[in-house]
């Protein structure tokens, strides 16, 4: 991998292509990056480049009545990560992730990563945590099957036999069953770049990205580009 940057989803909308055909298209505030720290093999193991995005506040704090015992007023950047930033001499940032680029050297610190590293015709991965659903049956979060629907059956919407009674006498690991459905990593792969605005960050995506709007979404070049 060589470039890859952190994102943020404002949502979907469509436009025409060259061809006039229309296209729908997910829209992303790709950046503007920081580099927050470089890794080498030397002194971490693996070599590797450390990004921040997305400006925060640094965490408030003051003594109280009696003076001993400190109060934070907001949910900032605290001390040990202020301490880590500032010697990046950069600005403290909500999110940090790293990428393992195979040019890892070539970056200094402080530097910026633009929606400009891509461009239209790219192919790329997307990943994000994608919408939670809540507590959701075995029929909408497994596609599994309803029982009869006619007066008198009372097996509806009910899930099935879990195991036998007698031999194994018990359920086996893995058995689909109702349960918390969604708010899980899901990845994209091979999404085609559609078109990039370099003065507003933003990057459109053909088709769809996970995650809700405002979610952070990690775009990668892609590792199974279609043959």
């Amino acid at each position: 991998m060589k470039k890859a940057i952190l994102a943020t989803k404002i949502g979907m909308t469509q436009i025409f292509n060259e061809e006039g055909v229309l296209v729908p298209v997910t829209v992303l505030e790709a950046g503007p990056c920081v580099v927050t720290q470089i890794k080498t093999v030397e002194n971490d193991g693996y070599s590797a480049v450390q990004v921040g995005f997305g400006d925060k506040k640094e965490k408030i704090v003051s003594k109280d009545k009696s003076g001993k015992k400190e109060i934070a007023h907001r949910n900032g950047v605290n001390k040990a990560e202020m301490g880590h930033f500032n010697k990046a001499g950069v600005s403290a940032k909500r999110y940090v992730r790293e990428f393992k680029f195979e040019n890892a050297a070539e970056y200094a610190l402080a530097q910026e990563i633009k929606a400009d590293i891509f461009a239209a015709g790219d192919k790329v991965d997307a990943t994000a945590i994608s919408k939670g659903k809540g507590f959701q049956g075995a029929i909408k979060r497994l596609g599994q099957h309803r029982g009869p629907m006619k007066h008198g059956s009372k097996f509806h919407r009910h899930q099935g036999s879990n195991g036998a009674c007698s031999s194994p006498s018990r359920v086996f690991k893995g058995k689909g069953m109702p349960g918390h459905m969604g708010h899980v990593k899901v990845t994209v792969q091979n999404l085609e770049v559609v078109r990039v605005d370099a003065e507003k960050n933003l990057l459109l995506v053909k088709g769809a990205v996970p995650g809700p709007k405002k979610a952070l979404v990690t775009i990668k070049e892609t590792t199974r580009a279609e043959a």
